[in-house]
């Protein structure tokens, strides 16, 4: 997952309190005008290649595939995320420049002229890490709120399961998974997103039940779960609506019937297939339904899950062999 191996974001205290320190015993070292030279180049560069490596460490949100940055957008505002970064960028050139300028202006200095350059400098370079302090907060914060997002792979087909509460999901998904499964829980939703894992033909497919996102109406989400959705349809390959006909679940079949229309709706923007399951058909299949299944008794279990690899059609990109 690309937002995993984000390293730390230090502070901009952290980072002065470390460049200075270090010079000081650089400078302790040598005497003289090399002295104040050595003090200035590796404040500089430990300033200037600490934030270079926060900026390069994350990836280009320009070429990021859409549904990780979906999801980024929807826990972090990836806006003001790309202007920080931006800044700091800035900081890093600005602090590398300061360093080129008093360089040469040491070079036709005396030991005392030097010390006053080095010293203009360092204050100089503080400024700027004073200037990008709160970017560098904000920057943290986001490492800290996407590197726990669980691995969800665009480059494999994706099955997504939605439906309103009880009506069978997560049994379904931990049924056709077996012990493959987890459990991660994302920023905008409680209960937390299930994954499970099965193979067709040596493909590997994940299936995945949303709670808090595809279980209830457009309007009760908040613009967060919205965003989340948005992010779903960049992913999802084929989607499976699971309905209770037998009055279980505790809601009624019309209100199963217009969640799915507008799933239906939502999905059918980017050509997603939505297959109907009536699931507890051995209770009751009082519903127009493509499949139906009971997970309990395991019957048409098998069948709706061909349907949705079927659904799915999935090509995996294999270079044609080449001719002799």
């Amino acid at each position: 997952m690309i937002y995993e191996s984000l390293p730390t974001t230090p502070r901009s205290e952290e980072l002065v309190d470390k460049a200075f320190s270090r010079a000081a015993r650089s400078g302790r070292a040598k005497s003289g005008l090399e002295a104040q030279e050595s003090m200035l180049q590796t404040a500089s560069s430990i300033l200037s290649d600490n934030l270079e490596n926060v900026v390069t460490e994350w990836p280009d949100f320009g070429t990021v595939d859409p549904f990780y940055y979906e999801l980024a957008d929807a826990i972090v505002d990836v806006d003001e995320l790309r202007q920080s970064l931006s800044e700091v960028t800035w900081a890093s050139r600005q602090i590398a420049e300061i360093r080129r300028e008093y360089q040469s202006k040491m070079r036709r200095a005396d030991r005392d002229t030097a010390r006053k350059h080095r010293k203009q400098a360092f204050a100089r370079m503080a400024d700027i890490m004073d200037e990008i302090s709160g970017d560098l907060v904000r920057i943290g914060a986001a490492r800290d709120a996407l590197k726990n997002l669980p691995d969800i792979r665009p480059d494999e087909p994706a099955i997504v399961v939605a439906g309103y509460p009880n009506v069978g999901k997560s049994s379904f998904v931990n049924h056709v998974t077996r012990a493959s499964n987890e459990i991660a829980r994302y920023p905008f939703t409680t209960k937390g997103v299930q994954i499970g894992h099965f193979e067709r033909d040596r493909i590997r497919y994940q299936i995945i039940d949303t709670p808090g996102l595809l279980d209830r109406p457009e309007e009760d989400r908040n613009d967060i779960e919205r965003q989340a959705v948005s992010a779903l349809e960049h992913l999802a390959d084929a989607v499976l609506f699971v309905v209770d006909a037998s009055g279980g679940c505790g809601y009624p079949l019309d209100a199963q019937l217009e969640l799915r229309d507008a799933v239906e709706d939502r999905f059918a923007e980017r050509d997603i297939p939505v297959l109907t399951v009536c699931n507890k058909s051995d209770e009751s299949t009082d519903v127009e339904a493509d499949y139906y299944m009971s997970v309990e008794t395991e019957e048409g279990v098998d069948d709706v899950l061909d349907a949705a690899v079927d659904a799915v059609a999935w090509s995996p990109d294999i270079p044609p062999s080449r001719q002799e």
